[in-house]
């Protein structure tokens, strides 16, 4: 199976998620509202449905992809377990994420779930049951320490259910930040010896030109750790696509990498493809979802390379 491992859903009536007020009037959401022609005036279920049906149809006018996974994205939780409201400015449950699973084929349950809730084993146990491929965290912005003790039943629980953790690594820009600290790779050590499978999200790259980047000790947790992976999720990004000729010219390295797009995040084919190639591709497909398969092969990326994130999604069938 090919499958994008790191793809977003966008939530924002009641039951299915938030947006903030902040989140609504950032360029990037202005900016994909007008790429999926969504209606600036629209109230918030058509929005929602527009988000929908623009995933829905990315994913299904990329015949290189089997599948794609839809993310949850859980809400801030303090230390001691309670909801920060106040600090979450995306939310997106997990019984929404479950829902467009299962109404779009190719779309599969990737299930968010803050390490820190007092019921979070319970809450992974459900989304288990409910067909979860993967667990996804964004440690900078949910206000997560991913060394932290807090999180070792978490994770016993998921090393018990076989379900990968994806988790962002590196520099974030897209959303406000609770938790800047831990940006490092490093800090999943703890799920690693737990005996999680860890896909860090963005190989630990820079979010800006003067962010800091982990993309090296990225490199030598993948050769150390067995069940230790990157994603190369919005690797064609100008200030990211730095990773890409780094990365392939470790063969080591690069078996431990697969396939993520981060949609609805554009992807930008880089210029080593050459600016005639790069402008040419960026022309002519206008999916970006496509784009990025598109981008990815023309940069060389082998067939094992896409194949690879299938292997380590929990299979529901399981």
């Amino acid at each position: 199976m090919i499958a994008d491992c790191h793809v977003h859903i966008l939530a924002m009536t009641p039951g299915h998620g938030k947006v903030s007020a902040y989140l609504r009037k950032r360029p990037n959401v202005v900016f994909a509202r007008f790429k999926f022609g969504i209606p600036f005036f629209g109230t918030d279920e058509q929005l929602e449905r527009a988000f929908e049906n623009a995933l829905a149809r990315a994913i299904n006018q990329t015949p290189e992809l089997d599948a794609a996974v839809g993310l949850a994205f859980d809400a801030v939780h303090t230390e001691d377990g309670r909801l920060d409201d106040a600090n979450t400015h995306l939310y997106v449950t997990n019984d929404y994420a479950a829902e467009v699973a299962r109404k779009h084929p190719k779309i599969l349950f990737g299930a968010s779930v803050h390490p820190y809730r007092k019921d979070a084993v319970a809450e992974l146990e459900r989304c288990v049951r409910m067909g979860a491929v993967l667990v996804k965290w964004l440690p900078l912005v949910q206000g997560i320490d991913p060394g932290s003790e807090k999180c070792r039943p978490f994770y016993e629980a998921m090393a018990h259910h076989r379900i990968p953790l994806l988790s962002h690594t590196g520099g974030e820009l897209s959303l406000p930040q609770v938790a800047p600290q831990f940006a490092s790779p490093a800090h999943l050590e703890l799920a690693l010896k737990c005996g999680v499978t860890v896909i860090a999200a963005h190989c630990g790259t820079r979010s800006t030109p003067l962010g800091d980047c982990h993309l090296d000790t990225f490199m030598r947790m993948a050769r150390e750790h067995e069940r230790f992976y990157g994603d190369t999720s919005a690797l064609c990004l100008p200030t990211r696509s730095y990773a890409i000729p780094i990365l392939m010219r470790d063969r080591e390295v690069m078996q431990k990498v697969v396939h993520g797009s981060d949609w609805p995040v554009i992807s930008l084919p880089p210029f080593q493809l050459g600016v005639a190639n790069a402008v040419r591709l960026f022309l002519t497909e206008r999916n970006w979802m496509r784009r990025d398969v598109r981008t990815k092969r023309a940069l060389g990326f082998d067939d094992p390379f896409f194949h690879r994130a299938g292997t380590l999604l929990r299979k529901p069938a399981e």
